[in-house]
């Protein structure tokens, strides 16, 4: 590369030679001959610049060199070996600009860069205007979660199924994620399904509140999937006896919460089944469905619908597993924090959608 010993006379001698105050002041004055005619610059201009200013910027001071970085950001036509040098440095005020911005960065370059500096070269990165899949497979892989919270949130970042599958997992334990996440134009619906299914009820009707109307059919969508439709139960079970041992006790005036307790205890599913009816007025065959699905979900919201207690929400989950089978701890104890959260109202409207649905 050949220098032009016009730029500044004796820019030889001060690259190689001179000390760091000279060196500086030789820095400061070619940067802004540069950024005075980048516009106006050809490539090989470009060039001589780039081998003229990666010898001299970093002996600058800290500050002239976040200044510099922060202009360069700017640039479609920034020199590339300058930009790259001061996109790995370690001082985000350096670095960040340009992990922000710059279109100058190359994409190998910003995934080495994710790869092996902190959360604040990630978090300024995730910030870019666009990313692609293996950028964001990095970030999400090592960032913490205000990384992660921003770049989920950056419309211009791509994700893959790796990606995706991350966020939805580290989504289980962060509601702020979960809404930035579920209101992602390029969620699938099997993605929103999972992400839903691992969430708490009321992050649930947030997302649904912030949610744009087609992302609403959506979300109601995957939740008739995940509560309003559970499987079949392959038993073959006789509800009419339990009928009319529930009718009898509504008769009598004793048809409360106690009965129903004592009916869980004892393992009796027609009778709960029927009670459960009784109270909330869906079918007997609704409510089966609802107890023989997947999820613990239903029982939570029959449960705050006719407002049932804890204990006996809690018996009905250990009676819909079966004899000789009990919910692990951490299960149980995520159920009694997801009922707690759960409103009355919004119980209550999954179950006239219930009802409504049975109507037709």
């Amino acid at each position: 590369m050949a220098w032009s010993p016009s730029l500044i006379p004796g820019l030889d001698d001060i690259v190689n030679n001179g000390d760091p105050r000279r060196r500086a002041d030789a820095a400061h004055k070619i940067s802004e001959l540069f950024l005075a005619g980048a516009p106006q610059f050809r490539p090989a201009h470009v060039d001589l610049f780039d081998g003229i200013l990666t010898g001299l910027v970093p002996h600058t001071e800290i500050a002239s060199r976040a200044d510099l970085a922060e202009r360069l950001s700017m640039l479609g036509n920034a020199p590339p070996a300058l930009v790259d040098l001061l996109v790995r440095e370690d001082e985000i005020s350096v670095a960040g600009p340009l992990l922000r911005r710059s279109p100058v960065v190359a994409e190998p370059t910003l995934i080495e860069v994710a790869r092996m500096k902190g959360q604040g070269h990630l978090l300024a990165m995730s910030q870019r205007p666009k990313l692609s899949a293996g950028v964001t497979d990095v970030i999400v892989r090592r960032g913490d979660r205000e990384v992660v919270r921003r770049v989920a949130g950056n419309a211009g970042a791509q994700f893959s199924q790796f990606g995706y599958s991350s966020l939805i997992k580290r989504a289980g334990g962060d509601g702020v994620l979960t809404l930035t996440v579920g209101q992602r134009g390029d969620l699938s619906a099997p993605q929103l399904k999972e992400l839903l299914a691992g969430s708490a009820d009321i992050v649930r009707r947030r997302l649904f509140e912030v949610a744009k109307p087609d992302k609403k059919a959506a979300i109601n969508q995957a939740m008739v999937e995940i509560i309003g439709a559970p499987k079949q139960s392959d038993i073959r079970r006789d509800f009419a006896p339990a009928q009319r041992a529930i009718l009898s006790l509504h008769h009598a005036g004793e048809l409360n919460e106690a009965a129903l307790l004592g009916f869980a205890k004892a393992h009796k599913y027609e009778e709960c089944v029927a009670a459960l009816s009784a109270m909330s007025a869906a079918r007997i065959a609704t409510i089966d469905r609802l107890l023989t699905g997947d999820r613990h979900d239903p029982v939570l919201i029959l449960g705050r619908a006719i407002g049932l207690e804890w204990a006996t929400v809690r018996a009905l989950i250990v009676l819909r597993l079966g004899l000789g089978r009990v919910p692990s701890a951490t299960d149980i104890e995520e159920a009694r924090l997801n009922y707690e959260r759960l409103a009355a109202s919004t119980a209550q409207r999954v179950v006239n959608f219930w009802q409504t649905r049975q109507t037709a």
